[in-house]
């Protein structure tokens, strides 16, 4: 694409990120001038391997070719394959924008990212938190934790982990932000959120799994935002999703639990997560060992 004969390639890329930036933005129905900042930063090209790119659309519900090896094609509201042949993508551009705004990181917090894959969102948690902050990106898939390593080295404030997200052991975090799909949240991800800290948590049942490979995404889920106040935990829905699973955060037991409770509906109306405490049945909508997402 050229917009300027004379234009260094560069430059033209910068236009290009800020147009896809306020773009990505109005997709997400999200007004927030620092996270527009930073997808208008961060290099889509930089995460994603060599061009052309397959590209995954939905009105075909396949993957398609980019036509060539120009960064401009990566500039859409569209995943972009990182092993097609599992089904693992870059993910949506305005499904993380709303995701991200939701978990409002600062300037100076701590974020661990959980699912870091090849680090591009990874790479705009630390844009979020800037030079004072820090992000842990955690990645459980050995060829995806190296090519993540290796992409974010410019990235001084990350650091990259390969290991099960929820065992690794972290400091502290202001922000918890999950990418992938869980039946069940992490004790350790509850007991290492700051007091004020998000966790960002991704639900799904086993349903989109079914004759299928373990990769492909659920074909329906919902994404809750954890807010810890001291002892307590606020919850409350905030998107539905389709994403893979998680590894370590899924049991049958628990999957169980979760497809009737997604079945039953009323997930829209959980306002707390309560822990070892004797909640009326009346009142869970998701009840699991030692925790339950509840109504007021």
């Amino acid at each position: 694409m050229t917009l300027g004969a004379d234009m260094d390639p560069q430059a033209e890329l910068r236009i290009i990120r800020a147009a896809y930036a306020k773009q990505i933005m109005a997709a997400a129905n999200v007004v927030d001038p620092r996270l527009a900042a930073a997808f208008a930063a961060i290099p889509r090209e930089d995460f994603v391997g060599p061009g052309p790119w397959l590209m995954l659309r939905w009105f075909q519900r396949d993957y398609m070719p980019a036509p060539d090896a120009d960064p401009v094609y990566l500039y859409t509201n569209d995943l972009v394959a990182l092993m097609p042949e599992r089904r693992l993508n870059n993910g949506q551009p305005s499904l993380h924008a709303h995701l991200m705004h939701q978990a409002s990181p600062t300037a100076g917090e701590h974020v661990v990212h959980i699912g870091t894959g090849t680090g591009y969102y990874t790479a705009l948690l630390g844009h979020l938190v800037g030079p004072t902050g820090r992000v842990t990106g955690i990645e459980y898939d050995p060829e995806l934790a190296a090519r993540a390593r290796a992409n974010l080295a410019p990235h001084t404030n990350v650091e990259l982990v390969e290991g099960d997200g929820t065992l690794v052991p972290f400091d502290l975090a202001d922000v918890i932000y999950v990418n992938a799909g869980c039946t069940r949240p992490a004790a350790h991800w509850l007991d290492s959120l700051a007091d004020g800290g998000r966790l960002i948590l991704p639900m799904t049942s086993d349903e989109g799994f079914k004759g299928g490979a373990p990769e492909q995404v659920a074909r329906a889920g919902a994404v809750f935002r954890i807010r810890r106040e001291g002892a307590h935990y606020q919850a409350a829905w905030i998107s539905p999703v389709a994403i893979i699973p998680c590894y370590g955060g899924r049991d049958t037991a628990s999957e169980k639990a979760l497809a009737e409770a997604f079945a039953g509906g009323g997930l829209q109306k959980v306002t707390r997560l309560y822990r070892d405490q004797e909640i009326p049945h009346e009142r869970c909508w998701l009840r699991g060992d030692g925790w339950c997402l509840a109504y007021d």
